[in-house]
């Protein structure tokens, strides 16, 4: 017999007048398996240091390389693109600025959306957008639309999934976070590694327009990458603070104070006020970044305008991926060692350094084999910078300002990315000799190093300084104390301050 119903639908029957028994039986089977999914969500959530982190670096592995990889493929299209459109190396030049700065001037937007949504949505929507950027640009008609949908589009899709990626990597990893930051950055070498080849394999084939729609799928891999981020479980429970209740705004001054605050969580401008050692590491990074792009967006043109083969030009590219691959990590162990901790910031200026007197040599020959050993060596300062950017700004901001720190950082170096290659085109254009851009890069590279180097040295003994006039201050104070003896109190000292 049927067990009565009960509720507002229950009639005196015990079933509802409208609802036959098949129609229940139905309607039971499809409840109770909404029930168990139900039952099943608070165990969806996964455990750091679990068994699934590792399948979640393999997916930020993937995300970075097809994420920060892609913009050193852009390179071999630049040449089809400028016969195609019939552009300047300046107008063409604006393509992979405008992509590599909204990558970058897009993190806090980022930071709120993975607050907001979290780090697995986050990652599927910058993998659509990617998608969606590149399969609109293959249909482009002119630069401008180039501009907005390969420029534009996709890389604030890259934005979104790489550093989301590398957020939801920091809750997984606890015990493991260094090896677990060293390994996923082996997928940007991995990329720089492949995507110069797959696009030189696809343009022979398909050309500019067929390649860019194929990108476009290759891009909706990070929705896949992004499925697999799940949830983390973290033990902290979240604070609850009592506030006053905020005094009475209008519409329009409540929006200005809420964007004020917005920025101000975000972006630490404060912190470049008052850390000197901060202001210095942003605008000696601003300033090497006019030249750090140039040689992975003109290395190709410029070996195909010294007559070198299309395929071997493709795979220069190729060499500085495959390098850092074994080189990046090497680095970071290498910086990562007590012997090095106070001299990382020297390090840092001095691959600057480096990869500046570097592009020199490549100025000098256009040979395939002369630019065969420049990549080997430009791979080893590529891989030293690499490693040591964000140690040293966390050696010199506390931690808990990191992450503003590094929101106002990754937009100002935006800014650089935008100026860069344009301003080489200018100057591409002007003079006709691809030469003259590799010693731009090296004028802003060697002169931002030497600007680091001998800031970071003068702010060094400052600091030595004062800690000696400290030290001096406890020695006569301990001096005295033994002099006037245990019985004796010392008579108050009056100190005059006449000046600060």
């Amino acid at each position: 017999m049927p067990r009565p119903m009960r509720g507002p639908l229950a009639t005196s029957q015990g079933r509802c007048p409208s609802v036959t028994p098949g129609t229940w039986a139905a309607a039971t089977v499809a409840v109770r398996p909404w029930q168990r999914r139900q039952q099943r969500m608070p165990q969806a959530l996964e455990h750091a240091d679990g068994s699934w982190a590792w399948v979640v670096l393999l997916a930020t592995m993937v995300t970075q390389g097809l994420t920060l990889g892609f913009p050193t493929c852009i390179g071999i299209f630049f040449t089809e693109l400028q016969w195609e459109f019939q552009a300047s190396n300046s107008e063409t030049s604006w393509i992979p600025s405008i992509l590599m700065a909204v990558l970058h001037m897009a993190g806090p937007l980022c930071s709120i959306l993975v607050g907001r949504f979290g780090c697995r949505v986050t990652t599927m929507l910058g993998g659509v957008l990617a998608s969606l950027g590149m399969v609109a640009s293959s249909f482009s008609r002119n630069l401008s639309q180039l501009y907005f949908t390969a420029g534009f589009i996709t890389g604030l899709g890259m934005c979104f999934s790489f550093q989301s990626s590398v957020t939801v990597l920091g809750f997984y990893f606890v015990r493991r976070r260094v090896l677990a930051n060293a390994l996923a950055s082996m997928g940007v070498s991995l990329g720089i590694t492949l995507w110069p080849l797959l696009s030189r394999y696809l343009l022979e084939d398909l050309g500019w327009r067929g390649t860019f729609l194929v990108f476009g799928g290759v891009f909706l891999h990070c929705c896949i990458c992004g499925a697999i981020m799940r949830p983390v479980a973290t033990s902290v429970a979240p604070e609850t603070k009592e506030y006053p209740p905020p005094p009475p705004e209008t519409p329009a001054l409540g929006c200005v104070a809420a964007c004020g605050r917005t920025i101000q969580r975000h972006l630490a401008f404060d912190i470049l006020r008052h850390n000197t050692g901060y202001c210095v590491y942003v605008l000696g990074v601003m300033w090497s970044l006019l030249g750090f792009p140039l040689p992975q967006v003109f290395l190709v043109p410029y070996a195909m305008w010294h007559r070198v083969d299309e395929q071997q030009a493709a795979l220069l590219i190729s060499i500085i991926g495959f390098s850092n691959i074994f080189l990046r990590p090497l680095a970071g162990l290498m910086a990562g060692r007590p012997a090095f901790a106070s001299h990382r910031k020297y390090l840092f200026s001095l691959a600057f350094l480096l990869n500046g007197l570097t592009n020199l040599v490549c100025a000098a020959s256009g040979d395939f084999w002369v630019l065969v050993g420049y990549c080997l060596v430009y791979s080893v300062s590529m891989s030293g910078i690499g490693a040591l950017v964000f140690q040293v700004l966390m050696d010199i901001v506390p931690m808990d300002q990191f992450p503003r720190a590094l929101g106002l950082f990754t937009v100002l170096d935006g800014f650089a990315f935008l100026i860069s290659p344009p301003l080489a085109g200018l100057l591409l254009d002007a003079t006709n000799n691809f030469s003259y851009v590799f010693f731009m890069s090296s004028f802003f590279l060697i002169s931002a190093a030497l600007f680091m180097g001998g800031s970071f040295y003068a702010l060094q003994k400052k600091e030595q300084g004062q800690q000696a006039v400290v030290a001096d201050t406890l020695e006569q104070d301990i001096f005295l104390e033994a002099k006037d003896g245990p019985g004796k109190q010392r008579s108050p000292v009056i100190m005059y301050v006449t000046s600060v």
